[in-house]
């Protein structure tokens, strides 16, 4: 039984390495306890109080008292090797000058680029300027540690401040006496002003990169990160912890360390002062993140390539934001919007996508796998590729703009294929042998429940037969089996193998579509051809999605239109814009084809592999054989219009595309 904590007082506490999987600490004071490498996977954490016990606060502010002296001590230094630009010796004026301009080289690029560019101008100066960069650093971590307040953070950067201001001036005076003294001069006058000045340059430059540290700035995040880190000394730790589902709602979070730790689907919605913590490598680092976990809200963000694996973004919205190269792998993401959200090459492996909204979005070489859950996500259409100004809407699907993906209609479209058997025939394919092979393997193999999901020509005469399976069927086997019956059969005359067919229907109609897969130029059907049942090969009526359309259709129309887009876009543009080129002419040809209401789904299959031989032979229009590929598709289209009414605007189309496109591979 899990252990409940909530509610209870567990200052300072230690449950280092423990197991406490699933434990309730919500609305628990948890400051100063330390989790670290702890099992908290799903532990309840909502409410809670981190952070740090009022006597580690305590003991930080004197600290950071002391350290914001030694700044003013240090402004004094820096002041007084300044003054020594009014030192009757040249070898003083030389070195007082030297530190004046590292100085003002120093504050430039700390304003303008951080505090690390600065520290690589004031080199020369080194033990100064680092000395004091650590000293407002640690100011302003006095600030983190005290009340939290951020108007309480700025008195205390601005009190430290004008306290090294006043050092420094008492020390300039100091320095300006002695020099009165020895040198019997009125350089002390000189040296005093100098004092003055940098009392009040010190004391703006310390008030302003206090101030850009505690608002976020980038270019001040080291000084952030060394007051954070120094604030969280002594916090609430859950370095190294498995907080894997883990539910922060709500919860005060600052000066908590989550180095190292595992934060798998960790829940952040509301919780307060995330922005506090010290994280580590993970996806608390970024700011944009963090906002993101605590509001919910990310429409139109940009998540270029970030790494957020295991993120918990469950409901959010995501709306037209942009996740291109980005790693999602783990990531919670149930019943988020990403309208039209950029999901180019973006990682989901192991991503929970159930009941999201993906109406619109870019899936263009997304990484989904067998563990991506997209169990009832909720989308009407997608675009296979990302939008230019020339294609807003590239490679829709469903293809036609007026028809949408009903209930469940997605989750089938787009599931990839996985868990399959890869039967790829490289020399002299014999399809009546590939048929016969398979249908005895189906057989042989019913618990394997073989269904053929794709066919691909990959090049000359070679063919690749790809099937899924069932979980746990042994593919080593089952490709043994297979090809020691397909190369026996191959060897058999023509003769023989009419025997085995006999009349088997099943057989024909798988012979047939390897034979035609063999004779496209790439890519040839997907779909459901179920050989598990003895029954016969499930190629009539199948009416799914991504499976073969039905009445005997041999490809998916939406497939195959696809890859004629694929093709045409590999193809130029035209040089003049009005005169159209093979490109534009055949784009033209196949949205006519695909509007047109007189063809059957089955003729338009095949028209759009014509024009698909088109696009193909386009890439090199001049080259004899590919003139042959074009003459014979355009013979094949004016076959296929050949019966539909004069009237139709495919037949209008077709005696204007088709002489054009003729002319463009010379057979005009």
């Amino acid at each position: 039984m899990a252990l409940d904590f909530s509610g209870q007082n567990l200052r300072g506490r230690n449950f280092k390495g423990q197991d406490l999987a699933g434990a309730n600490f919500s609305y628990a004071d948890i400051r100063g306890a330390n989790f670290t490498n702890a099992n908290l996977t799903g532990a309840n954490f909502s409410y809670a109080k981190a952070g740090l016990q009022r006597r580690w606060a305590i003991f930080l502010v004197l600290v950071s008292w002391l350290l914001s002296g030694l700044s003013g001590l240090l402004w004094a230094v820096n002041g007084y090797l300044v003054s020594l630009i009014f030192n009757s010796r040249l070898e003083n004026q030389i070195i007082g000058w030297t530190v004046l301009i590292v100085l003002i080289g120093f504050f430039f690029l700390t304003i303008r680029q951080g505090l690390a560019a600065g520290l690589g101008a004031g080199a020369f100066a080194g033990a100064f300027t680092v000395a004091f960069a650590v000293a407002f650093a640690v100011a302003v971590a006095g600030a983190f540690a005290g009340a939290g307040a951020l108007a309480f953070a700025f008195a205390f950067a601005g009190a430290f401040a004008v306290a090294g201001a006043f050092a420094g001036a008492f020390a300039f005076a100091v320095a300006g006496a002695v020099a009165f003294a020895v040198a019997g001069t009125f350089a002390v006058a000189g040296a005093f002003a100098i004092a003055g000045a940098f009392a009040v340059v010190g004391t703006l430059f310390s008030i302003y990169i206090s101030w850009q540290a505690i608002k976020g700035d980038q270019k001040h995040s080291l000084v952030r990160n060394i007051a954070i880190a120094f604030a969280a000394t002594g916090g609430t730790s859950f370095r190294g912890a498995d907080l894997t589902n883990a539910d922060f709602t709500q919860a005060t979070l600052k000066s908590t360390d989550f180095r190292k730790a595992i934060l798998i689907c960790s829940r952040w919605h509301q919780a307060k002062m995330l922005d506090r913590v010290r994280p580590g490598s993970t996806y608390l680092q970024y700011s944009q993140v963090r906002e993101l976990l605590v509001t919910g809200q990310g429409q139109d963000k940009n998540f270029y390539r970030e790494n957020l694996r295991g993120i918990n973004l469950q409901k959010a919205n995501l709306a037209d934001a942009s996740f291109i190269g980005a790693d999602l792998s783990e990531a919670n993401l149930q019943d988020a919007d990403l309208s039209r959200a950029k999901l180019k090459q973006t990682q989901l492996d192991g991503t929970d996508l159930t009941g999201a909204t993906l109406t619109g979005a870019f899936i263009e070489d997304w990484g989904i796998t067998n563990t991506t859950k997209l169990h009832g996500v909720r989308c009407e259409y997608v675009f296979m590729r990302l939008p230019t100004k020339e294609d807003p809407d590239p490679l829709r699907k469903p293809d036609n703009k007026q028809e949408v993906f009903a209930d469940g209609d997605f989750a089938d479209f787009i599931k990839p294929i996985f868990d399959t058997l890869d039967l790829y025939h490289n020399q002299g394919v014999d399809p009546r042998a590939v048929a016969i092979a398979f249908k005895n393997l189906a057989e042989n193999h019913p618990e394997a429940e073989l269904e053929i999901v794709a066919m691909e020509k990959r090049g000359n005469d070679k063919i690749l037969l790809r099937a899924k399976t069932a979980a746990g069927s042994d593919k080593s086997q089952l490709s043994a089996e297979y090809f020691d019956d397909y190369n026996q059969l191959k060897a058999l005359s023509q003769s023989q193998q009419l025997l085995l067919v006999e009349k088997d229907k099943r057989i024909i109609s798988l012979e047939n579509m390897v034979d035609t897969a063999l004779k496209q130029p790439k890519f040839y059907t997907q779909g459901d051809t179920n050989m598990s049942d003895i029954s016969g090969i499930n190629i009539e009526g199948s009416s799914n999605v991504s499976g073969i359309a039905g009445n005997n259709s041999i490809a998916n129309l939406g497939t195959i239109s696809g890859n004629v887009s694929i093709a045409l876009n590999q193809l130029p543009d035209a040089t003049d814009a009005e005169k159209p080129g093979i490109k534009e002419l055949l784009s033209q040809l196949q949205d006519a084809i695909v509007q047109s209401t007189y063809l059957s789904e089955e003729d338009k299959t095949e028209a759009l592999e014509q024009v698909n031989s088109l696009a193909e032979a386009g890439k090199n229009p001049q080259e004899s054989t590919k003139q042959k590929t074009a003459k014979t598709a355009i013979t094949m289209l004016k076959g296929i219009f050949t019966g539909l009414p004069a009237v139709a605007s495919l037949v209008e189309a077709g005696n204007k595309l088709l002489p054009a496109i003729s002319k463009l591979f010379g057979l005009g």
